[in-house]
C-alpha cells in the first residue's frame, strides 16, 4: 500500500491520525544522512520558507532554517515583532499576506493561541504551527516521538513521565494528544497542583485507550517509567512573580537519582536548573540528541506539505 500524507497544513497534532505521524517519521528516517550532511539535496531547490517569529526562538527557528537548507532551500522572514512591520501598526493578516506572495510555506511562532490557525485561513500555502501560547506544537511533538521511537524502539507500551509545567507548556500538551493514537500508553503526571495538566488535555485522553495518572513527587515513579519528559517552569507565563519564585526549581533530576534506572531523560529545551549538569554525560542523557532529531523531522515535513501543496 502507497502512503500517503494529506494534510495541507500543520497547526495542531489533534488534526492527526496515527498514520499520518508514522509517515513523517518514516520520511525523517530516510532522510538521516541529508541531516548530517553525508548525502546532498536538491529536493526542495528554489522554494523558499517564510519563517514569522513573532515570538523569541532559538532550536525551533535554527532548525527550521537548518532543515530548508539541507534540501537546498531559502528562508526569509523575522524573529520578534521589533523587526518587523508589526512594529509599525501593521496587521498580522496583512504581514502574512505579504508572506505568501514570496513563500512556498510559513512557519509560525507567536504568543497568543490561534494565530496559526487564523493565518493558515487566510493564505494558499501551508502553515505549520511552531508553537503559540500555551496552546498547540505540533513539529516539536514529532520530533519527540521520533526521538522515542529511536531510543526505546517503540511508541505503543510505552510509559512516561511529563515533569513540570503541565500547565502552560505547549510540548507536554501536543504530546499527550499524540500519543493518545498509540496503544497501551501510560502517563505519569508529575506537577505542582497549581501546574496541573489542564482539564480539555485530560478530557482529550479519557477518550483514548492512555492512562494516566497525576503525582506530587518524581520519586514516586522513576522506577516505572522509560522515559522521564522533563520541562521548564516558564516564568514568562506568570502574572507575578512571586508565584513563580514559589514553585521555581521544584523538580531537578540529577545523576545520583538516575543510577540503576533503565530509562531516557528528554527536555524540549531550553533547561534552566531542572536537570543538572552532571547528566550531560551520562546514558541518560537524550535531549541533545532531541534538539538534533528536529533537523530530520523538520525535513521530513517542509519536503511533504511543500512538494504535496505547489504554489
Amino acid at each position: 500500500m502507497i502512503k500517503i500524507f494529506t494534510l495541507k497544513n500543520m497547526i495542531s497534532i489533534k488534526d492527526f491520525e496515527r498514520k499520518d505521524i508514522e509517515y513523517i517519521l518514516d520520511e525523517a528516517s530516510k532522510l538521516e544522512n541529508i541531516a548530517k550532511s553525508r548525502e546532498i539535496s536538491e529536493e526542495l531547490k528554489g522554494k523558499i520558507l517564510g519563517l514569522m517569529f513573532f515570538e523569541p526562538s532559538t532550536r525551533t527557528k535554527m532548525s527550521f532554517e537548518t532543515a530548508m537548507k539541507r534540501l537546498s532551500g531559502e528562508t526569509v522572514g523575522f524573529e520578534t515583532t521589533g523587526s518587523s512591520s508589526v512594529s509599525k501598526g501593521e496587521s498580522i493578516a496583512d504581514t502574512a499576506k505579504m508572506f505568501e506572495g514570496y513563500c512556498d510555506a510559513l512557519v509560525i511562532r507567536h504568543e497568543l493561541e490561534g494565530v496559526s490557525k487564523f493565518i493558515s485561513d487566510i493564505v494558499d500555502v501551508p502553515v505549520i504551527n511552531a508553537g503559540d501560547g500555551a496552546g498547540q506544537h505540533p513539529t516539536q511533538t514529532l520530533l519527540d516521538l521520533y526521538t522515542i521511537k529511536k531510543e526505546i524502539g517503540h511508541i505503543d507500551d510505552l510509559k512516561i513521565a511529563l515533569i513540570g509545567d503541565l500547565k502552560f507548556g505547549r510540548t507536554v500538551h501536543s504530546l499527550s494528544n499524540a500519543l493518545g493514537l498509540f496503544d497501551n500508553v501510560k502517563i505519569y503526571l508529575v506537577s505542582p497542583k497549581e501546574l496541573r495538566m489542564p482539564q480539555e488535555v485530560l478530557h482529550d485522553l479519557d477518550k483514548t485507550n492512555v492512562k494516566y495518572e497525576e503525582f506530587d513527587n518524581i520519586e514516586d515513579i522513576i522506577n516505572d517509567v522509560d522515559v522521564l519528559y522533563v520541562t521548564r517552569i516558564q516564568k514568562e507565563r506568570f502574572a507575578d512573580d512571586d508565584d513563580y519564585q514559589k514553585i521555581k526549581g521544584a523538580y531537578i533530576i540529577n545523576k545520583k537519582m538516575l543510577e540503576g534506572k533503565d530509562l531516557i531523560v528528554m527536555h524540549p529545551l531550553p533547561r534552566i536548573d531542572e536537570i543538572d549538569g552532571d547528566v550531560d554525560d551520562t546514558k541518560y542523557n537524550k535531549y541533545f540528541t532531541q534538539a538534533a532529531n528536529a533537523v530530520p523531522v523538520r525535513m521530513a515535513i517542509l519536503k511533504t506539505l511543500i512538494k504535496n501543496h505547489p504554489k
